[in-house]
């Protein structure tokens, strides 16, 4: 049985070392680590594991990247969420990005269509 526990922890941590590489890689540069999120659907979740293990493994992950990590499930769908403070600099930075998305949103749906 030791053999099987071993085989469990080393299979435990590949994936919260895969999980924690897919994080860090959804992160934007310009925030500086805040904001983190990733969403795994269901063919992730089933590759992955027991839905259990992925939240534990996605907690772990988070801690690793110093985030205040949340999951949720909706739709099939696992969302894990970095909820700590964000500094009003990196909130302000990421409200203006925003804001040009809108905006460019707002232009190009004002285009005439060609077809």
């Amino acid at each position: 049985m030791p053999a099987n526990d071993e085989l469990a922890r080393r299979r435990y941590e590949k994936l919260v070392d895969r999980l924690e590489s897919l994080m860090q890689a959804a992160l934007k540069p310009e925030y500086e680590g805040y904001y983190g999120q990733l969403i795994l659907g269901a063919d992730d979740l089933a590759e992955m594991g027991e839905l259990k293990d992925v939240r534990r493994a996605a907690r772990e992950a988070g801690r690793r990247l110093g985030w205040k990590t949340t999951t949720r499930l909706v739709g099939g769908r696992l969302f894990v969420l970095d909820e700590r403070e964000v500094p009003e600099r990196i909130e302000r930075l990421a409200g203006d990005a925003a804001a040009a998305a809108m905006d460019r949103f707002w232009e190009e749906s004002r285009r005439p269509r060609l077809t």
